[in-house]
């Protein structure tokens, strides 16, 4: 079963590299990062839009964490305490 895990998350790993590569994969990231706010925060005085920002920062760093990561350190970050 744990196999089984560690087979899907680097499966998963190599779809997200496959799909983020190349000259328009690059122009998608640099809209990503900005729309996502991957360099700054995302407060705001309302507490709703900071929510928006909150999940779309998440969403930056899981893609992020996807091409960055090597396969042990998603593991690790995917489950913390093994």
């Amino acid at each position: 079963m744990l196999e089984r895990a560690k087979e899907f998350l680097r499966t998963r790993k190599q779809a997200y590299r496959l799909t983020f590569k190349g000259v328009h994969a690059d122009r998608v990231l640099a809209d990503l990062a900005r729309f996502c706010r991957a360099n700054g925060s995302t407060f705001d005085k309302d507490p709703r839009i900071e929510g928006i920002l909150q999940g779309r920062r998440e969403v930056w760093l899981r893609i992020a964490a996807h091409l960055n990561m090597t396969e042990e350190e998603l593991w690790s970050h995917f489950n913390p305490g093994e």
